[in-house]
């Protein structure tokens, strides 16, 4: 997000809607390496998720995304320069607490046990 915001940042306002200006505006983003570089990573993380969610439950993977709000946080402070304000810090920490829970919730749930195959019993001899 934050390569996507400095690079969509360098290209400039849409002046309006014409197609002379939505050209402009295209051609400068995909000549832009901050714009491409964000849709890069925007894609990894997408494929990322996509393998996670076939592996686990939705309810741990989820909620587990909004770790990226902390790195966006932290990325946007130290690389954009950004001013981020103590409550925002304060919501960073809520979302942490949030994701910590949900991991330990993954970690005291009890194990997933294999059921046990079918027993297939062979057809009994009948002595007379």
């Amino acid at each position: 997000m934050v390569f996507l915001s400095a690079g969509l940042k360098e290209i400039g306002e849409v002046k309006s809607i014409t197609i002379p200006e939505i050209g402009r505006v295209v051609r400068r983003g995909v000549a832009n390496p901050k714009l491409l570089l964000g849709v890069l990573l925007e894609t990894i993380f997408f494929v990322f998720l996509l393998v996670l969610l076939k592996r686990n439950d939705v309810s741990l993977i989820w909620p587990l995304t909004s770790l990226g709000f902390v790195l966006t946080a932290l990325s946007a402070k130290f690389i954009l320069h950004e001013q981020v304000t103590a409550t925002r810090w304060c919501g960073v920490l809520l979302i942490m607490a949030g994701a910590t829970l949900v991991s330990w919730s993954e970690r005291t749930r009890p194990a997933k046990t294999a059921l046990p195959p079918a027993r297939v019993s062979a057809p009994e001899s009948r002595a007379k």
